[in-house]
C-alpha cells in the first residue's frame, strides 16, 4: 500500500472553514486532490468561488457558501447546505482565524472580543453544527498554532490566548462522547 493510497478520500466530503485565503485553499485543494468533495466556508464569498474553481479542477464537487463562524446558525447553514447538496459530512477542518499584533495594554475589549469569536468560539460552534450529523469514524481538525503553547514575544495576547484556549478545547471535543442529532448537554 502507498502512503498516497492511505490517504485518499473517494466517496468522502469535507467542510473547510476559511476557505477563501491562505491554509483554507491549500486544505480544500489538497482534500479535492484526495478525492473528497468539498464545502467551503468564509466571509468573502468572491473569494470562495476561486477556491471552489481549484477544487473542481482537480475533478471534485465544490460548495461555496459564505458563512460567518462566529453566529452559529451560520455555521448550522453551512453544515445543512453541505448534507442537502453533497449528502454526509466526514470531515471539518476548522482553519478559520484572524491575527492580532495589539500590545495587550493597548487592545481594545472589542478587539480582543472579536479574535476569541473567530479563532475559538467560531471552531466550537463549527464542531458543534458538524458532530450531530458525522458518522461515527468521522474527523475534526482544529487549526491552532505554535504560538498556542509558546510565545513568540511579539505582542499577541488575543491571538495566543485564542489558540491556547483551541488546543484546549480540542482535548476535551476529542474526549467527549458525542450524540448526533441531539442538542449538546447544557
Amino acid at each position: 500500500m502507498t502512503v498516497l493510497r492511505l490517504f485518499q478520500m473517494h466517496g468522502k466530503v469535507a467542510v473547510v472553514t476559511g476557505a477563501s485565503s491562505g491554509l483554507g485553499v491549500a486544505a480544500a485543494q489538497a482534500l479535492a486532490e484526495a478525492g473528497a468533495n468539498v464545502a467551503l466556508g468564509a466571509r468573502r464569498a468572491d473569494r470562495l468561488a476561486d477556491t471552489g474553481k481549484l477544487v473542481e479542477a482537480a475533478g471534485r464537487r465544490a460548495l461555496a457558501v459564505q458563512t460567518d463562524v462566529r453566529r452559529p446558525e451560520e455555521c448550522k447553514r453551512l453544515i445543512d447546505q453541505t448534507i442537502a447538496t453533497l449528502g454526509r459530512v466526514d470531515i471539518l477542518v476548522n482553519n478559520a482565524g484572524v491575527g492580532s499584533a495589539v500590545p495587550a495594554s493597548l487592545e481594545t475589549p472589542e478587539e480582543f472580543q472579536s479574535v476569541l469569536e473567530i479563532n475559538l468560539e467560531g471552531c466550537y460552534w463549527m464542531a458543534q453544527a458538524a458532530a450531530r450529523v458525522m458518522r461515527a469514524g468521522s474527523s475534526i481538525v482544529n487549526v491552532s498554532s505554535v504560538l498556542g503553547i509558546v510565545t513568540a514575544g511579539l505582542p499577541q495576547a488575543a491571538y495566543v490566548a485564542s489558540k491556547a484556549g483551541l488546543l484546549g478545547l480540542t482535548r476535551d471535543l476529542a474526549a467527549t462522547r458525542w450524540h448526533p442529532a441531539s442538542s449538546p448537554p447544557r
